[in-house]
């Protein structure tokens, strides 16, 4: 007993100033971006309510002052996250970032008056659990010195691989997928977000070394390499912000929270492995675990989706609508009133 006491206090005097600016960084991070679902879902449905819905592809949003505030605050909270990165390790703040779900899933229920299933509670908690093993189990990352550095790394086969078959499932998925599916599944929104995602992530790994360096007197700003990611980070952010709107008008902001974070942490981590070549540096423990972490992930989004589809089925039922809910527009589990007049009809 006396030795686990021992050990837990040297653990606690190990734990330096900068890893405890990480850490409060990073909770700072996930409050911010918690909050930020909803403030922007409160901006969407008031928005809709005067223009064309973004889940309908309009852009009344852009207009409302709710919808700005609630960007602010995701523009805080990304900040936060990344400046936690310069003081702790990834192995501690990523982790944290699952926060943000019982953030978002908290206020969603106190302030947007959503609901989601107990089944649907303990797939958001499998999604947390499973994402999390393979965060903390994932290899280190590899020192990067340079913007060139990255750069090599980027355009190597396995990467450029990666990168092609991300674009392609992107643009199959928008022209496809979208225009059949977009109101009715969630995985085809997130699916954007996510794959245009593991690339941004990528790129502002490199603006963030440009920038460290170019503090650090050595100027990163004259190399075309530099600009080529700024390009793509940008192009990568305008296009998640668009199809997040989307999916966060259209479904419940509870369930596309977790599903975001679970795809996007996974495919980041995809992504870094076959960029940094981590896989040679990985134990067979490391690889078991980040395997039972992928199944972990797979059950919470499967009993997501179930939660979801007994939504459907209970709002199909010829049942009156509370009355704030139709005030709004938008029924039980946030789905949209016209999709439920439209099951309504089919099962007539």
């Amino acid at each position: 007993m006396a030795t686990q006491t021992q050990s837990w206090a040297d653990t606690y005097k190990g734990m330096s100033s900068d890893n405890i600016k990480g850490l409060i960084l990073a909770l700072s991070s996930s409050i911010f971006i918690g909050a930020s679902f909803i403030v922007k879902k409160k901006g969407l449905k008031k928005a809709g309510a005067s223009g064309i819905r973004a889940g309908s592809g309009g852009y009344s949003y852009l207009y409302e002052p709710l919808w700005w505030l609630g960007m602010i605050t995701m523009i805080v909270g990304e900040i936060a996250n990344f400046a936690a990165y310069a003081f702790a390790p990834a192995i501690l703040v990523t982790p944290l970032g699952a926060l943000s779900i019982i953030i978002s899933a908290v206020l969603a229920h106190i302030i947007l008056n959503e609901k989601l299933h107990i089944f649907g509670i303990l797939g958001c908690v499998l999604c947390v659990v499973g994402s999390t093993t393979i965060v903390l189990h994932a290899p280190q990352e590899r020192e990067i010195e340079s913007v060139k550095e990255v750069w090599d790394l980027a355009t190597e086969p396995a990467f450029l691989f990666y990168a092609a078959l991300v674009i392609t499932a992107v643009f199959v998925i928008i022209f496809h997928y979208i225009p059949d599916y977009g109101q009715t599944h969630i995985m085809v929104y997130i699916g954007v977000c996510s794959l245009v995602g593991s690339l941004s992530v990528m790129s502002v790994k490199a603006l963030g070394i440009a920038l460290k360096l170019t503090l650090s007197g050595m100027n990163q700003l004259i190399y075309p390499q530099t600009w080529a990611f700024t390009l793509v980070v940008i192009t990568c952010v305008l296009t998640q912000m668009n199809y997040l709107n989307k999916a966060l008008d259209t479904f419940n902001t509870a369930v596309v929270s977790p599903i975001y974070y679970v795809m996007f942490t996974s495919l980041t981590i995809v992504a870094s492995v076959i960029m940094f070549k981590d896989w040679d540096r990985q134990s067979p423990t490391q690889i078991v675990t980040e395997m039972c972490g992928f199944v972990t992930i797979l059950s919470g989004t499967f009993l997501l989706h179930k939660t979801k589809d007994m939504a459907d089925v209970s709002t199909s039922l010829p049942v009156r609508l509370p009355k704030h809910t139709e005030e709004d527009g938008y029924g039980a589990e946030g789905i949209p009133l016209r999709r439920q007049e439209s099951l309504r009809s089919s099962q007539n």
